[in-house]
């Protein structure tokens, strides 16, 4: 993300409204005081939660410029998650989405990271919030079956499943899974699916999870990344139907449920929820959070 571009995210999100000065100097401190530091630098977040953070690390960094990086989902999981949930995180990178769920409200997690690097700051993070007996770290890829295969290594947020005619220098060979086989006859609330176009291979392996009835919500990232592998997103949402989900996105300030034709086109995720009324009760007696002197 170019210098402006960040910089229009920062002031016109949500959390900085009547703000921008302040987060443009929020901005300007990090840039400044993060090279001044060596190593990674403990940020206080949420509730308690806590995560560690280095230079260039792009979903983390976005938390301090803006208090929550993806304001509605993130602020949709605040306000749906209790402590004896089960949030499976796919695609967890070093743990924005788990921290938050798991350290912030107290949920059970499993978090899935493919590549060995980000992997080993995910499990930083969960030792930093001492998580370590609420959340199952799992250093695989999720797919519709065992396998293995390439994975860029140096994308940050974006590492992704090599498509069969992609060229990259700098791969690595990841093992992969499926979601019902690691699950097992467990029963999560609220799954993340954050796998930059490999979203139609997590939900072949995961039809037994689907069809669970105690799954209420999935936070999905639509963003056609997967035309890479020739996936099409409407049969993602038309599966998604199938499975008696709909489409929606969230207001944090308001805790409504906006409905969506087809997915989100104002943000990369789609939220997709099963059982409306009962997700509208959890949303509207959750405790309120405060983030970045805001309480919603």
């Amino acid at each position: 993300m170019s210098l402006l571009n960040t910089i229009k995210f920062i002031t016109s999100h949500p959390l900085n409204n009547g703000r921008k000065l302040s987060s443009i100097i929020r901005f300007a401190k990090w840039q400044v005081g993060s090279r001044l530091v060596p190593g990674a630098i403990v940020y206080d977040w949420v509730n308690g939660a806590k995560f560690l953070v280095r230079t260039g690390e792009t979903g983390l960094t976005g938390n301090i410029y803006t208090g929550l990086h993806e304001f509605s989902d993130m602020g949709f999981m605040l306000h749906f998650l209790r402590p004896e949930d089960l949030f499976v995180d796919i695609g967890a990178n070093v743990g924005s989405y788990t921290i938050l769920a798991c350290s912030a409200i107290g949920a059970r997690g499993i978090a899935f990271e493919p590549v060995l690097g980000t992997y080993n700051r995910l499990v930083e993070n969960i030792r930093l919030n001492h998580l370590d007996e609420k959340v199952r770290c799992v250093n695989k890829g999720v797919g519709a079956k065992p396998e293995t295969i390439a994975f860029t290594n140096d994308s940050d947020t974006t590492n992704h499943a090599l498509a069969p005619d992609e060229q990259c220098e700098n791969k690595v060979i990841v093992e992969l899974t499926s979601l019902d086989a690691v699950l097992h006859g467990e029963n999560p609330l609220l799954v993340k699916i954050d796998v930059e176009g490999f979203e139609t291979s997590v939900l072949q392996g995961a039809q037994k999870t689907l069809q669970n009835q105690t799954l209420n919500a999935v936070i999905m990232e639509l963003n056609g990344s997967g035309a890479r592998y020739g996936f099409d997103e409407s049969k993602i949402i038309q599966l998604m139907i199938d499975n008696g989900f709909k489409t929606y996105s969230y207001d944090p300030f308001n805790r409504t449920l906006i409905n969506l034709d087809g997915k989100n086109l104002d943000s990369g995720n789609t939220l997709f929820i099963r059982d409306k009324t009962f997700v509208e009760n959890r949303l509207r007696v959750a405790p309120k959070v405060t983030v970045c002197s805001m309480r919603f």
